[in-house]
């Protein structure tokens, strides 16, 4: 089978480019996710893209996505610190999944420091705006090879 990565961005991450730049970085998602796209091919790695605002989206996809992928990397966003169900569903999917932060959520409010997703992932990067994502490519390249 080749390698396919599902790649999720959760909710307000179409506003990239315009939103506390500080934190994100001015490129917008559709510039990150082409240079994401172009790491994946010199991995020869295919990725499909998904955004949504909506945990029950977010859950479908990656139900639907289980027996079509070898990985998912995810940004679940403030989904990160409450969403019970979408750690259920990356736990279900049996599926390496690295957790993705652009901004270092160590370094913000408390609240931002608990993520519930992080225990059913094989890790987290955080604090390297769009480079958390080209990083977590290369590392679920390397632990599944």
């Amino acid at each position: 089978m080749n390698k396919k990565y599902l790649i999720i961005h959760g909710p307000n991450l179409k506003m990239l480019g315009n939103r506390e730049l500080n934190y994100y970085g001015t490129k917008t998602l559709e510039e990150i996710n082409s240079e994401i796209q172009r790491q994946c091919e010199k991995y020869t790695i295919e990725c499909e893209f998904f955004q949504s605002n909506h945990e029950g989206n977010i859950i479908d996809k990656i139900e639907i996505s289980t027996n079509l992928i070898t990985g998912i990397i995810i940004n679940p966003g403030a989904f990160s610190h409450y969403s019970l169900a979408i750690r259920d569903a990356i736990q279900a999917s049996c599926k390496p999944t690295i957790e993705v932060h652009m901004s270092n959520i160590y370094n913000r409010e408390e609240f931002r420091k608990q993520s519930v997703i992080a225990p059913v992932c094989i890790g987290q990067i955080t604090g390297f705006k769009e480079y958390s994502y080209f990083l977590a490519v290369t590392a679920l390249n390397e632990y599944i090879n």
